[in-house]
């Protein structure tokens, strides 16, 4: 009997919400200009990478044109890359890849990664913080723009039928995907009052 577990990276696997966030928003604004910006991700219908920056390429009356998108995320992608050289990786969250590794290792878990943002940065992120995750599946916001729409492309990417699905996250959307799928959620972080280690999760 297969059980998944899935993560995000952003505050899940990695600590890296708070500069991710302002890398985001200086991406876009050295491709449009100064941009009003909502005050909170949840304020955004879709909280992912393209879901937002849909939403405020259209409150800033900017077409999101495809050379624009393409642009604004190959800016984001070079400020990340910066960012990681100038200061080092992101740090893990503890236990994270420990976590992962036992997973992995599991006969009984198959380990997928759905996160918010995109593809190239994400594992980017990922690599430079160590994580060896080159051949774990990793759904983002190329493949949807809703998050519960990343997820499932995430646990289909598993290609096997698994009787449960565990995952784990630091957001409010986290959690409103989860239950709209179904699957059982982890928080992590302090916004909902979650794990702030991975240290004792799944430890037979």
């Amino acid at each position: 009997m297969i059980n998944a577990v899935i993560f995000d990276i952003d505050g899940t696997l990695l600590d890296s919400s708070s500069a991710d966030e302002k890398l985001y928003v200086q991406a876009v604004e050295r491709v449009i200009g100064r941009a009003r910006v909502r005050p909170n991700l949840s304020d955004y219908e879709h909280v992912t990478d393209t879901g937002i920056l849909l939403q405020l390429l259209r409150d800033n009356n900017v077409a999101a044109t495809g050379e624009v998108i393409a642009s604004i995320r190959n800016e984001f992608f070079a400020l990340v890359d910066a960012f990681i050289v100038e200061h080092g990786p992101f740090p893990e969250m503890p236990g994270a890849r420990a976590l992962l590794e036992r997973l992995r290792s599991s006969d009984v878990h198959e380990v997928a990664i759905a996160t918010g943002g995109w593809q190239r940065s994400a594992r980017s992120k990922l690599r430079a913080a160590g994580f060896a995750v080159e051949n774990v599946p990793l759904a983002s916001s190329d493949d949807a723009v809703d998050r519960v729409g990343i997820m499932r492309v995430a646990l289909d990417s598993i290609g096997k039928e698994c009787h449960t699905v565990t995952y784990f996250g630091d957001g409010p959307w986290d959690q409103r995907a989860c239950k709209d799928l179904g699957w059982t959620f982890r928080p992590v972080g302090p916004v909902l009052n979650g794990l702030s280690s991975f240290a004792e999760e799944f430890v037979s």
